[in-house]
């Protein structure tokens, strides 16, 4: 059986904007992959390791454990042996307490690639390789997103294109889920359950080609 890891934040863990819910494995993106490349003919399982509010290489100052740096190694080793690797992370980034831009979680997830690849997995397990997922563009935050996102639209720009060099220089598939998909107009910030199947089969697609 081939395994993929996903490793991301609560864009991938499925709230359901605007409300402390979480979509079923069924209707989260890794769910709907699965499923698609199950019915593809593939024996595949997605293992998801999705933390809300998971930065790239910073801490949150009210939540512990946010740095998605921290511990990435015993996670490939945890899951190993891996075919592929899908990261998605840089929304936190840019929450309202983070001065940072574009760059900065550009370089936050090319850390977290260096930490993939050399993570203490068993001798003669594969190296996986990494798609790298910019998620969508910060729609204007609202509800309860509102202040803790402010002023996270403007951060962001340049985000994609930030990404797509980080994945060329490392030698990473890249996905751009906002040529796929947008933001919820719920809470400008997390995905919708139509938004999760949209985002699912694009990857399903790209994925198929990689396995």
């Amino acid at each position: 059986m081939k395994q993929i890891l996903v490793y991301s934040d609560s864009l991938t863990w499925g709230i359901i904007p605007d409300t402390r819910k979480r979509l079923p494995f069924a209707e989260r993106w890794p769910g709907v992959l699965e499923q698609q490349l199950i019915a593809g003919g593939a024996n595949v399982r997605v293992l998801e390791n999705c933390l809300n509010g998971r930065r790239t290489v910073w801490e949150d100052p009210y939540k512990p454990g946010r740095n998605g740096l921290q511990g990435v190694g015993q996670v490939m080793e945890m899951h190993s042996p891996l075919t592929l690797v899908i990261l998605m992370l840089g929304t936190n980034d840019f929450q309202s307490m983070h001065p940072h831009t574009a760059w900065h979680a550009a370089q936050g997830v090319a850390a977290i690639i260096d930490a993939m690849r050399s993570a203490p997995i068993e001798p003669g397990m594969p190296v996986p390789p990494i798609l790298l997922v910019c998620p969508p563009v910060i729609q204007t935050p609202r509800g309860a997103m509102a202040a803790k996102f402010a002023g996270a639209g403007i951060k962001c720009v340049g985000l994609a294109e930030a990404y797509r060099r980080v994945a060329s220089d490392m030698g990473c598939e890249f996905l751009d889920a906002g040529e796929v998909t947008a933001a919820s107009g719920v809470d400008g910030i997390h995905l919708d359950k139509p938004q999760h199947l949209q985002l699912g089969m694009a990857l399903a697609k790209k994925v198929k080609t990689l396995l």
